[in-house]
């Protein structure tokens, strides 16, 4: 399957594609389950891990069998087991990879430059953002980056103080 929707793909393999669920080798899915079968699809990597789970679950295969069948790997059982085990079927979609929130523009240093902005009565460069920062702060953060985090927190800002 193509890694973009295009007019070929079905509704279903599409959502697959925007959701990033789809099985990255869905030729190795061997199960007997997802031959010519019309529900099981190997490229829905969410049902492919459910199902490899089950066939642990049910005894119908021992984990490195299970992987092997679902076109997965050992660690991959292990992971996906321990989240569904927190999250139950949510835990097998995918998850957003990297930091969940940005760590060094945080709401603190945001208000640090919020300060700065409003003693100036006037919205400062990026470049100047990024010098405050580093010399009142120690960090080091790009210009843009400082922009695009800074505005809608003064918009925020704003609002609560209307």
């Amino acid at each position: 399957m193509a890694s973009h929707p295009s007019r070929r793909h079905t509704p279903r393999q599409q959502a697959l594609i925007a959701l990033g669920a789809v099985h990255p080798h869905p030729q190795a899915v061997s199960d007997p389950l997802f031959r010519d079968s019309a529900f099981f699809d190997p490229n829905d990597l969410v049902q492919v891990k459910y199902e490899m789970l089950r066939s642990v679950q049910e005894g119908k295969y021992r984990v490195a069998q299970a992987a092997e069948v679902f076109g997965l790997s050992r660690p991959v059982f292990y992971v996906t087991r321990d989240l569904f085990d927190r999250e139950g079927l949510a835990g097998l979609l995918p998850h957003k990879r990297g930091p969940k929130q940005p760590h060094k523009l945080n709401d603190e240093i945001l208000a640090v430059l919020a300060s700065a902005v409003h003693e100036q009565e006037r919205m400062l460069s990026g470049e100047e953002l990024a010098l405050l920062l580093e010399q009142q702060c120690g960090i080091h953060a790009h210009p843009r980056s400082i922009i695009r985090r800074l505005l809608p927190y003064l918009r925020w800002q704003e609002k609560k103080h209307q």
